[in-house]
């Protein structure tokens, strides 16, 4: 594992929300606006970028936590704005901030933490999980 970062450095995603990212259970559609676990996934890939630029190819990051806090809605046909802040390394423990906006609307906040492991780690611990 590599760390080019500093502490406060950003990186950004774009998501348009789709029908498929509407808050939908078995049930049907709940509301016409874009679901937790939408913004969930998108909120993880921002914070994601920092993983791919820092593991090395024998690596892979597994998600550790996540915490989204709504503000407001975002409907379907509009642009997620995602940045996630670099907020802490802790030996191989990232843990970034991340802001969702559509336009300057202020969709969500949240925190994610993310650890790189060694791939063939990852595989022992996902085969061993009935052990």
């Amino acid at each position: 594992m590599q760390n080019p970062f500093q502490l406060g450095d950003t990186r950004q995603y774009q998501k348009t929300v789709t029908a498929q990212d509407l808050a939908r259970f078995e049930s049907g559609l709940v509301h016409p606006v874009c679901s937790t676990f939408a913004l969930a996934q998108a909120m993880e890939w921002a914070a994601r970028l920092f993983v791919l630029e820092m593991k090395d190819p024998d690596e892979e990051g597994i998600g550790t936590m996540l915490h989204i806090d709504h503000h407001g809605p975002a409907f379907e046909g509009e642009t997620l704005r995602l940045e996630a802040v670099f907020q802490e390394l802790t030996g191989n423990t990232l843990t970034c901030a991340v802001t969702v906006r559509v336009g300057e609307r202020l969709v969500a906040t949240g925190q994610t933490g993310q650890k790189i492991l060694k791939k063939e780690k990852i595989e022992r611990l996902l085969k061993n999980r009935n052990a």
